[in-house]
């Protein structure tokens, strides 16, 4: 029944814990992956989807590789759900990681795209962080993003600060790709 499902989530959710404080990334990950598992057959796609990003960040310490894979399910949850804004977050994580960690440029730099992609980027706001990675990056900064963040964040009062690196970071990636347009 549903009652043993939910009983069996919040165990594996325990022991998830558990492994987590004994530095256990991997174990930790593996067990919040059958709980996001349950959290799906018990039709809770939010509960499934959390647990799929705690299950992507304790393999991040482990095996980023499957941490990639436990957050793009949980993108998958949350865009079928309509929630663009935190799906964004999580592409942005996931460049992180490959920048980070897999130390992969190009697909690094496909991540922030598809965030850019995704209807959150229209939507832009200010609880949303900068589609550019916060490394600063130079190859995972895609060059027609740069400005466009840079134009939005001028005009909110809160990000308008920040405005003027996003357009130092689109004058680099002219520089590295074109000379005659960083000049202008």
């Amino acid at each position: 029944g549903s009652s043993r499902l939910e009983e069996a989530c919040e165990i594996y959710a325990r022991a998830a814990n558990m492994f987590k404080m004994a530095k256990n990334w991997s174990a930790a990950g593996n067990a919040f992956c059958q709980a996001a598992q349950l959290h799906l057959q018990l039709q809770s796609k939010h509960d499934a989807a959390t647990n799929f990003v705690d299950a992507g960040n304790a393999f991040k310490k482990a095996d980023p590789q499957e941490a990639i894979n436990c957050l793009l399910r949980a993108i998958e949850i949350y865009t079928d759900m309509g929630r663009f804004t935190i799906a964004a977050k999580h592409h942005i994580s996931i460049a992180e990681i490959y920048e980070a960690e897999l130390v992969d440029i190009e697909k690094s730099s496909t991540s922030p795209s598809q965030c850019s992609t995704s209807p959150s980027l229209g939507s832009f706001s200010p609880s949303l962080p900068s589609p550019v990675p916060p490394g600063g990056a130079l190859p995972s900064c895609p060059l027609l993003l740069c400005p466009q963040v840079g134009t939005m964040a001028m005009d909110s009062p809160l990000l308008k600060y920040s405005a003027k690196e996003h357009f130092f970071r689109a004058a680099l990636c002219h520089f590295c790709i074109d000379m005659l347009n960083a000049k202008v």
